[in-house]
């Protein structure tokens, strides 16, 4: 019994311990071409940075935005579906600035991956 306190006590200890020598993490900026990115959230910075930041990040990772790629009619239909099942609030008079931010950071793209390959001097292995 004393044993299990002591391995829980010390732990605990070392958890507070760990957690008061390490700093925040600060956000910053990297830039990538023309776009500004926060490097905390990967989310691209522009002025309705925040207010995505404070709706969006709020119940899921902003993974989820800077994975996906939707029109303005797009996100809007995302918007619905998370107001209809999983507990979205209303936006009101944000959600248009909301709108505008995802849909000209994270709109449809425009090509793939890559370009496709073309003049290939493709060859036979031989056997």
């Amino acid at each position: 019994m004393i044993k299990y306190l002591l391995i829980t006590l010390f732990g605990g200890l070392a958890l507070v311990i760990g957690c008061q020598t390490q700093e925040p993490p600060v956000a910053s900026i990297v830039v990538e071409s023309t776009a500004a990115i926060d490097t905390v959230t990967g989310l691209a910075i522009d002025g309705n940075f925040e207010l995505v930041r404070a709706h969006c990040t709020a119940c899921h990772s902003a993974k989820l935005i800077t994975q996906n790629s939707a029109s303005r009619e797009g996100w809007e239909q995302m918007i619905r579906w998370m107001q209809a099942g999983q507990g979205l609030w209303e936006l009101g008079e944000n959600e248009s600035l909301i709108l505008d931010y995802l849909s000209l950071h994270y709109g449809p793209k425009k090509k793939g991956r890559r370009t496709p390959l073309t003049q290939i001097d493709w060859y036979y292995l031989q056997e």
